[in-house]
């Protein structure tokens, strides 16, 4: 693969290469890591879907993150973006589930600073991986630093198994 890490032409390559899928979970991100991988010509091969969950309470509806750990510690939460990572994985019948929740900004969601964001990733492992960033910048740059962020840890955990 001539791609560099992270890319979603790369990312398309190393599924069909291992013979595995991948759903998305997506939340501040609203479809834009979706849509990055369906631009790969041969998408279709390997990406079963997404599941865009904007509201908390779709969280819980759509990709069975707990209602407690919801109420507890709200959206933007480590544990929060694992769920969803394995949930998505597990509802669109996936190999691999990837997940975004964050707070893009302006304002503070449910007192998270704007900027802070979790990406998560479930290979049905057991090892699933999660990251946090804090990104400066307008609600564009947060949102694009978080797809950027979430292809990463996609290339680290399929360049890994």
């Amino acid at each position: 693969m001539n791609s560099p890490a992270g890319s979603p032409t790369r990312l398309v390559g190393l599924l069909a290469a291992s013979g595995r899928t991948l759903a998305t979970a997506e939340s501040l991100t609203g479809g834009a890591l979706a849509a990055r991988v369906v631009d790969v010509p041969g998408a279709s091969a390997v990406f079963r879907g997404g599941v865009v969950a904007y509201a908390t309470e779709l969280k819980a509806r759509l990709l069975d993150v707990d209602a407690d750990l919801l109420a507890r510690r709200g959206a933007v939460d480590p544990d929060v973006a694992l769920a969803m990572a394995a949930g998505v994985r597990a509802r669109l019948g996936a190999d691999v589930g990837v997940s975004t929740t964050g707070v893009a900004g302006p304002d503070p969601q449910d007192g998270v600073a704007p900027g802070t964001v979790y990406v998560a990733v479930d290979d049905g492992t057991g090892e699933p991986r999660v990251r946090r960033l804090q990104v400066e910048g307008p609600r564009d740059a947060v949102r694009a630093a978080s797809v950027e962020a979430a292809l990463g840890l996609l290339d680290e955990v399929l360049s890994a198994g």
